[in-house]
């Protein structure tokens, strides 16, 4: 007998909730939010609308399937498995956060806030959430492309934007840079960090650097395979270099980064606390996953 699909609804603490853990009460939070300006009506109303969103969706999952809930923050203990549905209910970047956990499950996203989150991801109302869940195995779902890192200790890390590799403060980051290839010779550089990401990455972190060093690269889309890099602040000095500071992978090339330096990090979308720890000699490859993430509809 095969096993029922399991919804699993990813979300994550409001602002409203941060306040109240912050300042223990409702009034509390309101006299803080107050005596800068601002008003904590408008918070609590965007908790509502997500409360009330989750609940929906949550009323929404067919009566024979199996169900779990998980926040943001727990996703990187979270076990999800092969029939698993996933529902993300909140904004864009929750897909993301999601999205490096997972292994080829469909992905609803569901959007708590329309007008406020762009809607790229989180596509869909909660209204349909019903619809969705029963064609989600076998609706139309378009496959972004993901980015890894492998370092060679075996360590791994996928991201649905960006994965940086550098230093995890203020300092420079000391290291060598190349393609993963035997017969190509590495720059040594001396940066401030190493972005490597998606044609879903494109319209952030990427997209800023993209325009403020004025690059002629082609931003790559979603589903394309290509990948787009670039070196952070590279600095030249009679031991470094600035020669390969940004870049495009296609397809199945790599790039592959050797450390000089006591510590590196690599974290993918933004979540530094889920990040691979580096050290002196440790090579790190970055490419495209053959892993892609498959968002309905």
């Amino acid at each position: 007998m095969s096993l029922a699909p399991r919804a699993v609804l990813v979300h994550r603490t409001t602002e409203y909730e941060e306040l109240l853990a912050r300042h223990g009460t409702h009034g509390q939070a309101a006299f803080f939010l107050a005596s800068r300006g601002r008003s904590l009506d408008e918070v609590a109303e965007r908790h509502h609308r997500t409360r009330r969103a989750l609940a929906e969706v949550a009323a929404a999952v067919p009566l024979q399937w199996r169900r779990s809930r998980v926040e943001r923050a727990d996703l990187d203990r979270f076990l999800f498995a092969p029939e698993d549905v996933v529902v993300v209910v909140g904004q864009d970047g929750l897909v993301a956060n999601a999205a490096k956990y997972l292994s080829g499950q469909p992905v609803v996203g569901i959007d708590t806030d329309p007008g406020r989150n762009p809607g790229v991801l989180v596509r869909h109302r909660p209204s349909e959430a019903g619809t969705l869940l029963v064609s989600a195995a076998s609706a139309r779902a378009d496959e972004l492309t993901m980015v890894e890192a492998v370092a060679d200790d075996t360590q791994r890390l996928l991201a649905l934007n960006e994965i940086y590799l550098g230093p995890p403060g203020h300092q420079t980051a000391r290291y060598r840079l190349g393609p993963d290839d035997p017969d190509a010779a590495p720059e040594p550089q001396a940066s401030s960090g190493l972005l490597v990401g998606t044609g879903t990455g494109s319209t952030g972190w990427l997209r800023s650097l993209w325009q403020q060093r004025g690059s002629a690269l082609a931003l790559p889309g979603p589903a394309d395979p290509r990948l787009i890099w670039f070196v952070r602040e590279a600095w030249p000095s009679p031991t470094t270099g600035t020669a390969l500071v940004e870049g495009v992978l296609e397809h199945t090339e790599r790039l592959r980064l050797t450390v000089e330096s006591d510590r590196l990090v690599a974290f993918g979308d933004g979540i530094e606390s889920d990040a691979l720890e580096l050290t002196w000699g440790q090579t790190v490859s970055v490419g495209r996953s053959d892993t892609a993430l498959r968002l309905v509809g």
